[in-house]
């Protein structure tokens, strides 16, 4: 039940790293706009300081020229008013800010964004008079950057929300599949022995004299039926290990499928190259059943008339090696890793689930490592256990 747990973690910490990210995205986003709006404030101060000081001329013609070399440089929305906050100039308004009445609207949202900055004439010998007011806006780069944050919330909301409903659309869909599939390989798993028994049946039919010969046969099926149902009961808890002879184990999946081979298929030839004596600590019905499932993927690959599958274990100083070797159709180099991932076969009627049972066991359960050594349409395929 853990595995659900996990599952939950997930869409927990996808949601917090969404609100994280939005949080974060706000928070910079609004430190640039008041940064850009502060940097605003200090270049209008600074023309509101350059009107005052050529205010006191009798022509406007200085102010004329402040307002119309300096002041139409600006890139932010622009008003001077009097003193009753009436517009008397104006620069980089929207084209739909066309009337005297529109002008004192827009002018009033920009005061609640940006407080008007007075316009003071200071004499010495009447003090600081305030003779009107410069009112400004947001400038462009800063109503962009508004408006792309809130594209960018939205992209990551959505980013979130195929999140989850991706993520609860693959996991339903492995689970659907792993059913199907664990029903389908129980299948295959139990159609060797069940077969075999229904021929010693039609066999003893035929030659009732022969029983003695023949039960050892259908003992051995008997206890493979038994081995079936203790190998999948043990993918689901701890398995126990034990020492025993490997080369003996190994030996005997081979010998089993060797005298079945026409209940798998076309005939397809077993090498044993086996070296004797080699003992290993492990669990030996889940390791038996790893090899036999690369065994028998060796044989499926085969379409050939003349079809082998070799079967080669050795010792070399404290690694065991295992190599599987068919002279089947081969495995696009491509899918060399993706043959034991579950659900992936590149049979037609395959489920994916013998090579990634096979990696399971090999690699989660004993530590060893599984994989392709080798692979082509003219020489097969090499699969090779380290252990």
């Amino acid at each position: 039940m853990k595995i659900y747990r996990h599952t939950g973690n997930i869409k927990a910490g996808l949601f917090i790293l969404g609100i994280t990210l939005i949080i974060a995205l706000l928070t910079y986003t609004q430190s640039l706009v008041t940064d850009l709006r502060n940097d605003n404030r200090q270049i209008v101060r600074l023309y509101a300081e350059i009107i005052a000081n050529v205010v006191h001329d009798d022509n406007d013609a200085n102010l004329d020229f402040v307002f119309e070399n300096i002041i139409t440089k600006v890139k932010f929305p622009l008003i001077q008013t009097d003193v009753n906050h009436i517009p008397q100039m104006w620069k980089n308004l929207p084209e739909s800010v066309n009337t005297k009445t529109d002008r004192i609207g827009f002018m009033n949202a920009m005061d609640k964004l940006n407080p008007s900055i007075p316009l003071v004439y200071r004499d010495s010998s009447v003090g600081e008079i305030i003779f009107g007011y410069l009112h400004y806006g947001d400038s462009s780069i800063v109503q962009k950057l508004q408006y792309w944050t809130y594209i960018e919330i939205a992209a990551i909301t959505l980013f979130i929300f195929l999140g989850f409903t991706g993520f609860t659309f693959i996991r339903n869909y492995e689970k659907r599949h792993i059913w199907v599939g664990m029903a389908r390989e129980t299948a295959h798993q139990l159609g060797t022995p069940v077969s075999a028994l229904m021929g010693w049946v039609d066999w003893l039919k035929e030659h009732p004299e022969k029983t003695k010969e023949i039960i050892p046969e259908m003992e051995a099926d008997l206890m493979r039926l038994e081995q079936i149902g203790r190998r999948f009961s043990k993918m689901g808890s701890k398995p126990n290990m034990e020492e025993f002879d490997l080369s003996e184990r190994v030996e005997r999946v081979v010998n089993y499928l060797m005298k079945r081979m026409p209940t798998l298929g076309e005939k397809v030839e077993l090498i044993n190259d086996i070296q004797p004596g080699i003992s290993i600590q492990a669990n030996g019905s889940l390791l038996a059943w790893s090899i036999e499932n690369i065994i028998r993927n060796g044989i499926d690959a085969i379409e050939k008339k003349d079809g082998w599958v070799s079967v080669s274990l050795r010792k070399e100083k404290d690694e065991i090696k295992i190599q599987i070797q068919d002279n089947g159709k081969g495995i696009p180099k491509k899918d060399w890793r993706n043959v034991f991932r579950p659900g992936f076969s590149t049979k037609q009627t395959g489920w994916g689930l013998g090579l990634s049972l096979s990696s399971r066991i090999v690699e989660e359960i004993h530590s060893g490592k599984l994989q392709v050594i080798e692979s082509s349409p003219e020489n097969g395929t090499v699969i090779e256990i380290r252990l």
